[in-house]
């Protein structure tokens, strides 16, 4: 079934590995994050469960921090973890380190399938555990927009979240055991009569395009200037990326990833579900531009990446390993994009 995509890109067997359903860690506030002390050739985690980055002198992660002197660090979901790279040598922290900008240890502070909530909350958990931060780059965009195509019923009062289906689900199992447990009795006489579930919501019709749009940018707007007061007067500098999509970069793929995309759509793949709407490059230039309007009323520097690696790629480049994640050559030209970009040292 993954004939093609295991043969051009090895690596993702590991990836595959590493989000495996029946290892999800589920921690409070968070909801879930990835697997801790993580070991392989390709992908491994510290104690907390957060990427290794490499650098010139040496390793270093959120756990295990250096001691003195500034970190920069690059949060947001998957392609900012690094999804796709054959290594932790090749994520955009240790490009940047390494290569790009190389004066503090980048941390990485990715997590795969989070919102913007769940990253900024990432960062508040952990920000005691760090050094002064100099740089805090925010890659990320495109799970919001995504999740924004959810039913309202999902959304609630702080946004949606990837498996938010599977959490309301089994809450309303848990109420039932509850309710159950109400009508024998065990709870006492008195609470009988609230112990009927209230009635089911009705259909309720989609969310427009405008709305799935409007609602991501809110999203994301509110986020940084959480972000904002988290950085305080630390000096901080903040930064936010909006992530490419291969789909906003260029109409066609290169022969690799045309046979990576038509393999992984013929296995029942969620992408058209999740991303058909907004796949379009229309789509991914007006959700910039209100990204853009959101990122300058919190005085947070913008780079839309998206039009800056269709410009850098030579025609017919390999650049992804699937329409969110990067090849390592694609990987490093988006490291040095964000480091020209947001003026980066």
């Amino acid at each position: 079934m993954n004939a093609r995509r295991y043969s051009l890109t090895p690596q993702m067997a590991q990836y595959d590995d590493f989000v495996d359903r029946g290892e999800t860690r589920w921690v409070p506030y968070l909801m879930y994050f990835h697997r801790a002390d993580y070991r392989s050739g390709v992908v491994n985690t510290d104690r907390l469960g957060f990427r290794v980055s490499h650098g010139a002198t040496g390793t270093a992660s959120v756990a295990d921090a250096p001691a003195d002197g500034t970190v920069n660090v690059l949060a947001g979901s998957s392609t900012a973890f690094g999804v796709g790279t054959t290594s932790d040598a090749a994520s955009i922290p240790s490009r940047l380190w390494t290569r790009h900008a190389p004066s503090a240890p980048w941390l990485n502070l990715g997590a795969r399938g989070y919102c913007s909530t769940q990253e900024m909350m990432l960062y508040l958990l952990h920000r005691e555990l760090l050094p002064p931060v100099d740089q805090l780059v925010i890659l990320s965009g495109l799970n919001n927009l995504a999740l924004a195509g959810l039913p309202r019923a999902l959304q609630g009062d702080y946004g949606a979240f990837f498996f938010s289906g599977e959490y309301y689900q089994q809450m309303e199992e848990l109420r039932a055991r509850h309710r159950k447990a109400k009508r024998t009795g065990r709870f006492g006489r008195g609470e009988r009569r609230s112990a009927e579930p209230p009635p089911a919501p009705a259909d309720e019709a989609p969310l427009t395009l405008d709305e799935r749009l409007a609602t991501a940018i809110e999203r994301t707007a509110l986020d940084l200037e959480r972000f904002k007061l988290l950085a305080g007067t630390s000096g901080t500098r903040i930064s936010f990326a909006l992530q490419p999509l291969a789909t906003w970069v260029r109409e066609t793929p290169s022969p690799e990833e045309a046979g990576l995309f038509g393999e992984l759509d013929g296995k029942q793949s969620t992408f058209w579900q999740l991303f058909g709407e907004i796949a379009p490059a229309e789509v991914g230039r007006r959700y910039a531009e209100g990204i853009a309007q959101a990122c300058a009323k919190h005085d947070v520097a913008f780079l839309d990446l998206n039009p800056l690696v269709a410009d850098a790629a030579d025609p017919g480049q390999w650049l992804f390993v699937d329409r969110a994640h990067f090849t390592d050559e694609g990987y490093d030209l988006v490291s040095g994009l964000l480091a020209t970009g947001l003026g980066l040292s």
